[in-house]
């Protein structure tokens, strides 16, 4: 059962509908959105119906979810959330869900300042609103390009004031989640991590908003649950980024899948970006993704972009630059708008209305 708070309740009406919960024996989980509060209830629901929460102050309503996954299930919201990125240090506040599309670009990983500086300015250039940049890199091989770590935020950081994007980077441990969010306006749990569940409670107190991505033997139900696990601790500005499947098909990483856009977005109220570079690995197929991306109706995608590709410490076969960039900038302009969405035009440092 979720108790959805009215948009101008008070802490003192929060308070007062957890201790009448926790008086049947029952939990209360609290999760605070941009524009609401919402009460996860865990116990006996035929005794918090004998409640009758929804006469108490300040609520909106009381509803029955039947899904694992309450606080993002769609039962409760039949609408759809916006995420809000960002709005310090001068720069503009950036809106993820319904009526936009998003795109979040910059290198999969901070080598140097030039090279972040660089790759920042082909990211706005293209349109994006989101500078992302990778400090930690968890891959398969230890010989591989592990990143500068925490010694490379303040350069993120200070790409992102030179161009006026705000940040989001990838936290892979837990204990780096506070001196990340120092620097970062979003942090991301990478498939490797979406069920670490240290992690997972580390960056749902963070207070910023949460960027997940699927982990590439996940489930739907598991990306969702491990969602679930961030709302329930008090965070519900999560926004979903499915980034391929492991499947029989050897050709790329992994494979799109394009199904779960639609999919999630029918269960869960939450915004939903896709990664179409780490699914396939080429940039010639990132493009072609792309436009799919768009067509199915996601909220954004996640591109690398890097100024010299052939030089880059890793992913340099997937990341984009020169043509490459402004011939995905073109696509996301030309049909965005064919699905309802505005591409955000980051020269005019605001984010336009919603459709």
């Amino acid at each position: 059962m979720v108790v959805v708070m009215a948009s101008g309740a008070t802490d003192a009406q929060v308070d007062a509908v957890i201790a009448r919960v926790r008086l049947t024996g029952g939990e209360a989980f609290v999760s605070r959105g941009v524009s609401r509060t919402i009460i996860g209830l865990v116990g006996d629901v035929e005794e918090f119906r004998a409640l009758n929460l929804r006469r108490m102050a300040g609520v909106s309503e009381v509803i029955r979810v039947s899904t694992p996954y309450k606080l993002v299930s769609r039962d409760h919201y039949p609408g759809r959330s916006t995420v809000v990125v960002g709005g310090r240090d001068g720069r503009p506040e950036v809106r993820i869900g319904p009526g936009y599309f998003t795109l979040v670009a910059g290198p999969c990983a901070v080598e140097s300042l030039d090279q972040t500086l660089e790759s920042a300015e082909l990211a706005k250039a293209a349109g994006a609103t989101l500078l992302r940049g990778g400090m930690f890199r968890p891959w398969s091989s230890p010989r591989a390009f592990r990143g500068l770590g925490k010694s490379g935020l303040h350069i993120l950081a200070e790409a992102g004031v030179a161009t006026g994007l705000p940040v989001v980077t990838e936290v892979s441990d837990a204990n780096d989640v506070e001196p990340v969010a120092e620097y970062a306006d979003m942090l991301q749990v990478g498939a490797r991590n979406m069920q670490n569940f240290a992690m997972l409670d580390a960056v749902a107190q963070a207070a910023k908003p949460v960027l997940l991505k699927r982990g590439i033997q996940a489930t739907i139900e598991e990306w969702l649950m491990a969602a679930e696990y961030i709302a329930q601790r008090g965070n519900l500005d999560i926004v979903l980024c499915e980034r391929g499947i492991r499947t029989f098909e050897p050709s790329t990483p992994a494979t799109l899948d394009i199904s779960a856009v639609p999919t999630v977005q029918r269960l869960s109220h939450l915004p939903v970006i896709v990664d179409p570079t780490h699914a396939s690995g080429r940039r010639d197929l990132v493009l072609p993704l792309a436009r799919a991306v768009i067509a199915v109706g996601a909220d954004g995608v996640l591109i690398d972009v890097h100024p010299d590709p052939d030089s880059a410490l890793c992913d340099g076969p997937q990341a984009l630059a020169g043509s490459e960039v402004r011939e995905l900038a073109s696509a996301i302009r030309r049909m965005a708008p064919l699905v309802d969405r505005d591409p955000v035009d980051v020269t005019a440092n605001m984010v336009p209305e919603p459709r």
